[in-house]
């Protein structure tokens, strides 16, 4: 079985979460105003390879994504130049007000380290049952490939599904006899 097939079929209910972004509330810190996080994130500027995200006093990046429904998380993607590219990246779901200053003082949820494949859009599969119940994510890039000072990140893309819940006013209420 080819890898492209493995792929399609784990990713067969996953989509792209984008539309659940609540982009109200979305933060960036160290990024360069220059280069700020849209570039990374929103439709139609992560598809122009000529903008990016790019960090600003040193490598390290805080992204703060809140979602307008409760999504599970199957998998990230993060494009990025093979030297500047992230490498560690720590992700923290549910964590609200996180600063640089007090990051890590939480156990991420998972940490992912970056390959120079995984740079090029080869998806990262996260330990899913830690990312079922997730209102918000925070991804800290922790540093780069090279020991660059500036990370630079492409397009970032977060897979996964929306929680289904019950609509309670379509059920029917059973009479007793």
């Amino acid at each position: 079985m080819s890898t492209e097939s493995t792929t399609s079929a784990i990713l067969r209910n996953q989509v792209d979460l984008l539309d659940f972004i609540d982009w109200t509330g979305v933060e960036c810190l160290n990024q360069n105003t220059s280069h700020p996080y849209p570039n990374a994130l929103k439709q139609g500027y992560r598809e122009d390879d000529g903008l990016i995200l790019e960090s600003d006093a040193d490598e390290q990046l805080l992204i703060y994504i809140p979602f307008t429904q409760v999504i599970k998380l199957h998998s990230i993607v993060i494009l990025g130049p093979e030297e500047e590219g992230p490498h560690v990246v720590k992700l923290y779901t549910n964590k609200e007000h996180m600063g640089f200053s007090n990051v890590s003082d939480y156990p991420p949820s998972d940490t992912i380290t970056l390959s120079p494949e995984n740079l090029k859009g080869t998806p990262v599969k996260l330990k899913y049952v830690k990312f079922q119940n997730v209102r918000s994510l925070t991804i800290f890039i922790e540093d780069n490939q090279s020991g660059a000072d500036m990370t630079k990140v492409q397009k970032i893309i977060l897979q996964g599904m929306t929680v289904e819940t019950t609509d309670m006013k379509g059920l029917k209420k059973v009479e007793d006899h």
